[in-house]
């Protein structure tokens, strides 16, 4: 994504990468070598994190250490679900949203959220009584051929109601409308998320790792 669709977004060089800090902790190493991992050092400053997503745990740099690792579910969705009816209840959500999606998603934790996570590209809300009570949007396009549901979540009294399947299916309509192949990442150990992601056309692809590293 970063030497692609979302270049825009990247600080670095052809060692290492990561995501404007406003964005995301997200980042990359071309490899585990000396010189890359040096590079990926020098993209954090102190009282920052970085995540990597790997196939494996990433080793930590010198001056950095790891604060935790998690196995992550890596799921694609070939013949996604299409929009059911009532789907239309799902809104486009804009800057004057931007306060309620921050309170949302720092409450619910359905990742990292940083003040400009809302910019990756379109996210959808469903509101109950003039709050907005679950929403969800796009994060990453790696190539050509991909892109990322992320930020799905719902206020607790809201659960239960169909909220998160409804908003899933807004965003992978957008999605492949633009030919596109929707994927997610989802902690391996939620089963209960990995068995929505499932009714919704989503498969698991592959088992990756989170690896957070901070300054030491």
């Amino acid at each position: 994504m970063l030497t692609t669709r979302q270049a825009v977004l990247a600080r670095g060089d052809r060692r290492a990468w990561r995501i404007d800090p406003g964005y995301g902790p997200f980042a990359a190493a071309r490899d585990q070598g000396d010189e890359a991992l040096a590079a990926l050092a020098e993209l954090i400053r102190p009282g920052e994190q970085i995540w990597l997503v790997e196939s494996e745990e990433w080793p930590a740099p010198p001056g950095l250490v790891t604060v935790r690792t998690a196995p992550l579910a890596q799921m694609v969705a070939e013949q996604p679900m299409p929009l059911q009816p009532g789907d239309d209840e799902c809104v486009l959500l804009g800057e004057d949203d931007a306060a309620e999606m921050a309170d949302l998603a720092l409450a619910t934790e359905p990742g990292p959220w940083r003040a400009q996570t809302r910019r990756y590209g379109q996210f959808y809300g469903v509101r109950r009584d003039g709050r907005l009570a679950a929403m969800a949007g796009m994060r990453m396009l790696p190539g050509d051929t991909y892109a990322e549901v992320s930020g799905v979540c719902t206020w607790p009294e809201y659960r239960g109601q169909g909220l998160a399947a409804m908003l899933i299916r807004q965003v992978m309509a957008g999605f492949t409308a633009r030919g596109l192949t929707p994927f997610l990442h989802s902690y391996a150990g939620n089963t209960k998320a990995i068995g929505l992601y499932e009714t919704l056309g989503f498969r698991t692809r592959r088992e990756m790792v989170v690896t957070m590293l901070e300054r030491g």
